[in-house]
């Protein structure tokens, strides 16, 4: 089912780092989300998701950032979030 592995960073005023596991199993259950996008997919350490097919990192991506964004993660900055596949 997760045939996939992400790196999850997180970019906030030009700093990146690994994005914190917490932030991750927060996104990545629908009662936080309210979406069942994100259902396929498994945090598994700060930084990195397992997902399967049915996810990209592309759409991943654009709705963390827009979600922790939201979620005033950022301190007042739009939070990016860079996905790669590993």
């Amino acid at each position: 089912m997760y045939s996939q592995k992400f790196k999850v960073d997180i970019v906030i005023r030009g700093e990146r780092r690994a994005c914190p596991l917490d932030w991750l199993d927060q996104f990545c259950m629908r009662n936080f989300t309210n979406s069942a996008d994100f259902d396929d997919t498994l945090p598994v350490a700060e930084g990195k998701v397992e997902a399967s097919f049915r996810v990209t990192a592309e759409r991943f991506a654009e709705g963390f950032g827009a979600w922790l964004t939201q979620r005033g993660k950022g301190e007042g900055q739009p939070v990016q979030v860079e996905v790669t596949q590993l």
